[in-house]
């Protein structure tokens, strides 16, 4: 039985487009699942994914600006359930101490 050179028959390192690619890093951010968007996108994996996200994020592009812009969103809204758990605290001390 002859010997078939497997190297020979290795799958070529597609390309993407930039905007393709930016497209997909957004998909990521706005909150879907890696594996999901490589499924639709017909990429071979989600490790894809998450190698143009970082890239994007060090180049500062829109899916940076974005990132940033969505962490500014999570901080208000940490800000506000703390101030919220904190007013739940003191009205719980308030109420025990009546009971």
């Amino acid at each position: 039985m002859p010997h078939t050179n497997q190297k020979s028959k290795s799958k070529r390192r597609r390309s993407y487009p930039e905007e393709f690619k930016q497209e997909a890093v957004q998909m990521l951010l706005d909150g879907h699942s890696a594996p999901s968007v490589a499924q639709r996108l017909g990429l071979s994996g989600a490790n894809v994914l998450y190698r143009w996200k970082k890239e994007a994020i060090g180049r500062g592009g829109p899916a940076a600006r974005t990132l940033d812009d969505r962490i500014g969103q999570l901080q208000e809204e940490l800000r506000r359930v703390e101030r919220e758990r904190d007013i739940l605290k003191k009205a719980l001390a308030i109420l025990s101490r009546h009971a």
